[in-house]
């Protein structure tokens, strides 16, 4: 299958959850055809926050092979997946530098006309996940961006029953990604890859 498409998944990630689900739509673009770059934000995590995480924690090394972001992966891509923790119901402080980075290339309109959607992974159950995404698109805007988020596009999506995004709780780090985020993972990629093909070839 020719990649006639590229989708750059950008992440932050302090425990591996987003970084695990990152993985999973970075598979899913590239069986679809898609050529992928996934990309990390540097961990900027205080001290406080890293000796707050419990012995189970995945440490950052499990990502230290993932190149670091920068602008030209958002300037290269068609279509961008960005994912952070929530923090107090919003972006995490690396993605949010990462993402005030940028405003040279939102000066010169290079983010503009691209496909954005976005994921995310919270501690408790109604812990911020729909906010920190609805946070995330405010900036989708202000770049001129499509936003493509997987809505209630498949039957599969009422099981995890966020229509904004991709988003897991881990339940104060004790219970891994599972089935049913990989799935809401693909569905989401699979969309996203889908929009960005269709405005590339218009």
């Amino acid at each position: 299958m020719p990649t006639d498409v590229r989708i750059s998944i950008i992440y932050y990630s302090l425990t591996g959850t987003v970084a695990e689900i990152a993985r999973e739509m970075a598979e899913t673009a590239e069986k679809e055809g898609a050529e992928v770059r996934l990309r990390k934000v540097p961990d900027a995590a205080s001290a406080t926050e890293k000796a707050a995480a419990p012995a189970g924690a995945a440490p950052a090394g499990d990502t230290v092979e993932v190149p670091v972001a920068c602008v030209d992966d958002l300037l290269w891509a068609d279509g961008v997946l960005l994912g952070s923790p929530t923090r107090f119901g919003n972006i995490a402080g690396p993605l949010k530098s990462f993402l005030d980075s940028l405003g040279g290339a939102w000066q010169k309109q290079q983010l503009a006309d691209k496909v954005y959607s976005g994921f995310t992974a919270t501690g408790s159950l109604h812990g911020g996940q729909e906010s920190t995404l609805l946070a995330l698109m405010t900036s989708f805007h202000h770049f001129g961006g499509v936003v493509v988020a997987p809505g209630y596009t498949s039957p599969e999506k009422f099981a995890d029953g966020n229509p904004y995004g991709t988003a897991h709780c881990t339940e104060d780090r004790t219970r891994p990604v599972d089935d049913t985020t990989r799935t809401a993972a693909r569905i989401q990629a699979s969309r996203v890859v889908r929009f960005a093909r269709a405005i590339t070839a218009a």
